[in-house]
């Protein structure tokens, strides 16, 4: 576990220092490839920590595209970022998280203050600038992460950034994909539901003895199911748009922790 340990420091500090001038460049004069260095090393840091991504399902072309994602842990990050170029939405608190928070920024995160309502505005109206730029943006709207079994309540308060994004983006629709991810495997083998807490992060767990833990168990498969997107125009009910995202997440969700997905790998 030490060994690998030192080797995912020694990558990721050479990957990050090597990338951090380019992204920074990105950043500055808004060039569309800091869009995707971060995908790049998202699938590195997958790599490194011994997590294998299935993808299950096309990655919707239309735009403006909002994902709505259940969240297990804080590998959803990198699980996601390593297949789209996206962009997430997270609390303020992120942006202060050692290393974490530093990486957030260079992706461009949007960063939301929930509790206060006097910046709601402001959030929403970037969120909708950045859908209408041609951006993907990821919405984790159980607002916490699971313990990887189950789908949490999903709260319609969050779907709010769609309500308000349809009515300022051109065409006044967003498009609104359901995305699952499931953490199935150990080093090939099914992973049951007592086994899933290696993977998952419910809160209760420090960030690094769940690093720890990741990296002593070894090799991790993890399935992202891609869902049909649900059209979203001013006006709709974001309760009904709720309840539709639930539905398809459970199902997919339900589908691959039964082992839907797996075969020999």
């Amino acid at each position: 576990m030490w060994l690998r340990l030192i080797y995912l420091i020694v990558v990721l500090t050479i990957v990050t220092v090597v990338l951090l001038p380019v992204q920074l460049v990105g950043l500055w004069f808004d060039l569309p490839f800091r869009r995707r260095l971060p995908r790049f090393w998202h699938g590195v840091a997958c790599h490194t920590l011994g997590i294998k991504v299935h993808v299950h399902g096309p990655l919707e072309t239309s735009k403006p595209l909002l994902l709505v994602v259940n969240h297990v842990s804080w590998t959803d990050i990198m699980v996601l970022g390593s297949v789209a170029d996206v962009a997430f939405i997270a609390k303020t608190e992120v942006r202060n998280w050692p290393v974490f928070g530093l990486l957030a920024r260079l992706q461009k995160t949007i960063f939301v203050a929930r509790e206060h309502k006097r910046s709601a505005g402001a959030q929403v109206n970037e969120i909708a600038e950045r859908l209408a730029g041609g951006e993907i943006v990821v919405l984790f709207p159980e607002g916490t992460t699971s313990d990887g079994n189950r789908l949490l309540p999903i709260k319609s308060s969050l779907f709010g950034a769609a309500s308000s994004a349809a009515e300022q983006v051109p065409g006044q629709m967003v498009h609104v994909q359901p995305v699952a991810i499931a953490y199935t495997g150990i080093y090939g083998m099914a992973m049951g539901r007592y086994h899933r807490t290696v993977a998952a992060w419910p809160g209760t767990i420090g960030l690094v003895p769940s690093l720890l833990g990741l990296l002593k168990a070894g090799a991790i498969d993890v399935d992202v199911s891609f869902g049909e997107a649900i059209p979203f125009r001013r006006g709709d009910n974001r309760k009904e748009l709720s309840a539709d995202a639930t539905m398809s997440l459970r199902a997919m969700l339900n589908f691959s922790l039964r082992g839907g997905w797996r075969k020999p790998r």
